[in-house]
């Protein structure tokens, strides 16, 4: 859509998370339009594809959460505001939100803040440290969980809170698009060898962390195999045997290499005879998700969107995923996936089987009503066309 004014986007940092994403997303709808697209970081992986595509990367240490900081970043980023001439601030982190908050006061530019997750507020300096994005002048919630959360805890009105869901680009995650190639490619680099003798693959994408549950894959595949001494394993698919299943965990653990060894001796420790595979940083997904025959998401905590779900929707794969937070919204229980109890290892493993079961012709019926249900409410033209709208409600107020 056309749109003819300068949006300056503040990110922490610009790796590979899903506030990242979405924060390239947006610039390049900007740049698109006819607007000018500024994007201030403390740096990352994603800098090249926002130069390439036309925005302007700036440089701040906005990832920091020490006050003095924070306090330097608002000055920092009112001289940017001025110099580049920018009609609108949005924030997408709650550190950078004080920084930009005092910025956009400064220069009395419209503060345009995202919550990217529903943040946890156990005592009041927390709460009080997260209500810095609540001070902008439009507030914009990833999902409907994340909106309901926030008006709980805040006591905001309806309309200073809007729902823009997080949106897959549906070019690029295209099971067309994807060929035999590029899988090879990858499987390859895993240490895979090709796509033949593997059994039924599985793949959880998430970065190394407690809370994605990964932790609970490696349990429910302890069931599945019949080697669990905690609970009882499940009955054997239709076919009469167990099937066999390779299992990679796709994504990195971020400078924090202990839990990675964990999950390492926690594979040992179970005796899991399935393959699994701990891949890192995955730079092609499209391709690992048209890898693998379902997807698992067994988050332990509520995603607050939870992106996993929709881009392996956008995949035709069914995905298998934590009943609570934004998977509520976006995986339809039984028609595009399997929705179960979190931290629950063995329903997590029975509907592994439930899916590993089914026959391919089952999985494509499920997989093709998730590719429409993510493209009737969450695409990337939708994400975008909705946030530019937001952006040009807001006044044109100059420093």
């Amino acid at each position: 859509m056309p749109f003819n004014r300068t949006v300056l986007q503040v990110i922490p940092t610009l790796e590979a998370g899903g506030a990242e994403r979405t924060t390239v997303e947006i610039a390049r709808a900007i740049v698109a339009g006819g607007g000018r697209s500024l994007v201030v970081s403390g740096g990352g992986r994603l800098e090249a594809a926002l130069d390439a595509e036309g925005s302007t990367v700036l440089r701040l240490p906005v990832q920091s959460k020490n006050p003095w900081v924070i306090w330097r970043n608002a000055a920092r980023l009112a001289n940017l505001i001025k110099e580049h001439q920018a009609d609108i601030l949005h924030v997408r982190s709650r550190a950078p939100a004080w920084s930009a908050l005092w910025a956009a006061r400064r220069t009395r530019t419209p503060l345009v803040a995202t919550y990217h997750g529903a943040y946890g507020s156990a005592s009041a300096l927390k709460r009080f440290y997260n209500s810095g994005l609540m001070r902008a002048d439009r507030v914009i919630a990833n999902s409907e969980f994340t909106a309901q959360s926030i008006r709980a805890l805040y006591g905001t009105s309806v309309e200073r809170v809007l729902t823009i869901p997080r949106g897959a680009d549906l070019a690029y995650f295209n099971p067309e698009a994807v060929d035999i190639g590029r899988i090879e490619t990858l499987t390859a680099a895993w240490g895979l060898g090709g796509r033949s003798g593997q059994g039924f693959r599985l793949l959880a994408p998430a970065r190394l962390t407690p809370w994605k549950g990964q932790e609970d894959i490696i349990d429910a595949l302890s069931i599945l195999a019949g080697n669990s001494s905690i609970v009882r394993p499940v009955e054997k698919n239709g076919s009469g045997q167990d099937p066999e299943y390779t299992v990679v965990f796709c994504g990195d653990s971020q400078g924090k290499p202990d839990f990675e060894r964990a999950l390492q001796q926690r594979m040992d420790g179970r005796g899991v005879r399935f393959e699994m595979k701990l891949a890192g940083h995955c730079a092609d997904m499209p391709a690992a998700y048209a890898w693998c025959d379902a997807v698992l998401a067994p988050s332990r905590r509520p995603e607050a969107f939870g992106r996993v779900a929709v881009e392996a929707g956008a995949m035709g794969k069914p995905v298998i995923a934590a009943g609570h937070g934004g998977a509520l919204e976006t995986v339809i229980d039984g028609v595009t996936g399997v929705l179960t109890p979190p931290c629950d290892a063995e329903a997590l493993a029975e509907a592994i089987d439930e899916i590993a079961g089914n026959s391919p012709q089952e999985r494509a019926a499920m997989g093709a009503a998730a590719r429409n249900h993510v493209a009737e409410n969450y695409s990337i033209e939708a994400m975008c066309k909705a946030t530019l709208l937001a952006y040009d409600e807001l006044p044109r107020t100059r420093y």
